[in-house]
């Protein structure tokens, strides 16, 4: 493998690590997060736990780190080239950009920096179809958006988004005829599939009636500093 590359996937994987949700945290409310809530450090326990404010600013951050890992990072290791090549150069092209998107969701969801318990890497994947799959993504977070204000569990947007996102790529590719890549396709469904793998404990928790709902009305659990 070019040494690019190869440095493409450590860097990618090292910059998922970076847990936002910890270290915004600690270092504007002096919380941690992973005391509180539900214990996990992501967008939506940071929601629950300091505040719309808190949580839009951690999923950006997660958001982030997928795009820069598909986009610059996944670029600049196509440079020195690629140890693979698919059926034609968009393919190629596609999965390198998810390969080293992949490892940023890796790094989220076992970040080296914080002892390999991260979050459930719904942003850091959000980020890395933006700069890969503008139009799939836009029709799957719609889709989040109506089941989450439908039903106010978050979980179950999230599964809704793993579902209409291999969906629509589906549809583009074989009802409308546009050129989507067999590559994108098979990242497509490895998306849903992790989606619904990191929230095998929310769907236990839908299926028993204990998943708790966003109330947007409700005060955070850990106040603001003074």
């Amino acid at each position: 493998m070019a040494i690019s590359a190869a440095l493409a996937l450590v860097l990618s994987y090292l910059l998922g690590s970076v847990p936002s949700a910890i270290w915004l945290g600690k270092g504007l409310r002096g919380v941690d997060v992973r005391q509180h809530g539900s214990g996990n450090a992501g967008a939506t326990n940071v929601f629950r736990v300091l505040g719309w404010e808190m949580g839009l600013l951690v999923f950006l951050a997660d958001a982030f780190k997928g795009w820069l890992a598909a986009g610059p990072v996944a670029s600049w290791g196509m440079a020195g080239g690629l140890p693979f090549a698919a059926s034609d150069p968009h393919s190629t092209e596609a999965i390198w950009r998810f390969a080293c998107g992949l490892m940023a969701v890796l790094g989220h969801l076992y970040p080296v920096f914080a002892g390999f318990k991260g979050g459930k890497g719904v942003a850091t994947m959000a980020g890395l179809l933006v700069a890969i799959t503008p139009v799939a993504l836009a029709v799957a977070v719609t889709g989040f958006v109506v089941v989450f204000l439908a039903t106010r569990y978050v979980a179950l947007g999230s599964l809704a988004a793993g579902v209409l996102y291999p969906l629509t790529l589906f549809v583009q590719r074989f009802a409308l005829g546009q050129p989507v890549p067999n590559g994108v396709l098979v990242f497509g469904v490895l998306f849903g599939t992790i989606l619904f793998y990191t929230h095998r404990t929310n769907i236990a928790r839908l299926r028993a009636g204990t998943e708790s709902k966003i109330n947007f009305r409700a005060a955070p659990v850990v106040g603001k500093d003074p």
